[in-house]
C-alpha cells in the first residue's frame, strides 16, 4: 500500500471515528485476554471457559492487529476435524460456544481502541442441528414410570425437575426454608456447582435466574412426604457428608432410577423440557415460561421453544373459527326459532 493512500485511509477513519492507533493492537491475542480477564466478575466456571477458549485458538500469540477473519476462519476449521491432541471433531454447539467466547475478547478489544473492527465478523460456523430435532421431551408415562421407579429419596428431587423446571444444581441447593408449603411457592436461591476439577461451591443462581416457582399442590405434597423421612443436614437432599448432592452424585441416583424403571435415552435435564412444554401447551406465554424457567431473556426461551408454541397461522385459523362459530351458532338458534 503506497503511502498517500495509507494516508488517506487514516484520515477518512478519522473523520468516521473509527481511526485507531496502529501501534495499539501490537499485543497478542491471548496477552490481551490475560489482561482484560483479570478485571471482569466471572464465575469461576465463566472463567475456565473463557481461559480455554482463548487458549485453544490457533492466534493467541499474534498480534491483534494482524488477526484477519481468514485466521478465525482458519481455527474455527481446526476443532472441526480429529488432531493429535483430540481424537474427534468438537461439537458444533462446542464449536459455537468457544467462538462466541472468543468473540467477547475482539469486541472488548474494539471498545478499547485496541483494534478497528472484530474479525470475528460474518465469519460462518458449523450447521448446529434444529433445536426441535436435537430436543428430547419424555412422555407423561415416562414421567410416571421414572418417578415410580425413584428411591423415596430421590423422587422429589425428580418431581422439582419435571413439575418445577429446576436446573440440577438448582434442586441440589434447595434447603427447607426455600419450600413454602403454604403458600405453595419454591424459592430459587442458589445452586450447587463443581469447580476446580471437584471443589463443590454453592453460589447464587444463573444471571437473573432467581425465582419464586409457583407449585402444583401434587409437588408440594411430595416434598412434604420427602421432608417426612428426616434430614440430616440443612440441605433439602443428601450429598456426601455435609455437602449437597452434586453432578456426580445426582447422575448415579439418576442413572439407577432409568434402569429400575427400564428406560433409556432421557437426561434428566429432559425434565425441565418436560414441564416448560406443559406450560406451552397449557397457554402459558413466553413471559410467563420465562420466568418460571429463570431464562435471563425472553429471546432465550423463544429460541428454545418457540417450535413448541402454535405457529401464527395454527392461532389465526383457531381464531376465525371461534368466530365463525360464535356468529353462525347465533343465526342457527335465531332460524330455528322463526321456524317454529
Amino acid at each position: 500500500m503506497d503511502a498517500v493512500k495509507w494516508r488517506r485511509q487514516q484520515l477518512d477513519a478519522l473523520d468516521r471515528g473509527r481511526w485507531v492507533d496502529p501501534q495499539a493492537g501490537k499485543v497478542s491475542f491471548l496477552r490481551y485476554f490475560e489482561s482484560w480477564e483479570r478485571d471482569q466478575l466471572w464465575t469461576d466456571g465463566t472463567r475456565k471457559a473463557m481461559s480455554l477458549a482463548a487458549r485453544s485458538t490457533s492466534f493467541a500469540e499474534v498480534d491483534l492487529r494482524s488477526i484477519r477473519p481468514s485466521h478465525v476462519e482458519a481455527w474455527v476449521k481446526s476443532m472441526t476435524i480429529a488432531s493429535s491432541d483430540r481424537s474427534a471433531p468438537l461439537a458444533p454447539g462446542t464449536i459455537k460456544t468457544r467462538f462466541v467466547n472468543v468473540r467477547s475478547v475482539f469486541r472488548a478489544a474494539v471498545r478499547d481502541g485496541m483494534i478497528a473492527t472484530d474479525p470475528t465478523a460474518r465469519v460462518r460456523l458449523p450447521r448446529q442441528r434444529k433445536r426441535e430435532a436435537a430436543m428430547t421431551i419424555p412422555a407423561p408415562e415416562v414421567v410416571r414410570q421414572i418417578l415410580e421407579a425413584a428411591d423415596p429419596r430421590f423422587r422429589a428431587f425428580v418431581g422439582l425437575c419435571a413439575f418445577a423446571g429446576l436446573r440440577l444444581g438448582e434442586a441440589a441447593a434447595l434447603q427447607v426454608g426455600d419450600v413454602d408449603f403454604l403458600r405453595r411457592e419454591i424459592h430459587v436461591r442458589r445452586q450447587v456447582q463443581r469447580v476446580n476439577g471437584g471443589e463443590l461451591e454453592v453460589r447464587l443462581p444463573k444471571y437473573n435466574s432467581e425465582r419464586t416457582v409457583h407449585a402444583a399442590q401434587a409437588l408440594i405434597d411430595m416434598l412434604a412426604e420427602h421432608v417426612a423421612l428426616g434430614l440430616t443436614n440443612e440441605w433439602l437432599f443428601e450429598g456426601n457428608a455435609k455437602l449437597p448432592p452434586h453432578q456426580n452424585t445426582v447422575g448415579h441416583r439418576w442413572r439407577t432410577t432409568l434402569a429400575r424403571a427400564g428406560v433409556s435415552g432421557v437426561r434428566l435435564h429432559d425434565l425441565r423440557h418436560f414441564y416448560a412444554s406443559g406450560l406451552i401447551a397449557s397457554g402459558c406465554d413466553v413471559v410467563a415460561v420465562q420466568r418460571a424457567l429463570g431464562h435471563a431473556k425472553s429471546t432465550t426461551t423463544l429460541t428454545t421453544y418457540a417450535h413448541l408454541w402454535p405457529s401464527a397461522e395454527s392461532r389465526v385459523r383457531d381464531a376465525s373459527a371461534r368466530l365463525a362459530a360464535e356468529v353462525l351458532t347465533a343465526g342457527e338458534g335465531r332460524m330455528r326459532a322463526d321456524e317454529a
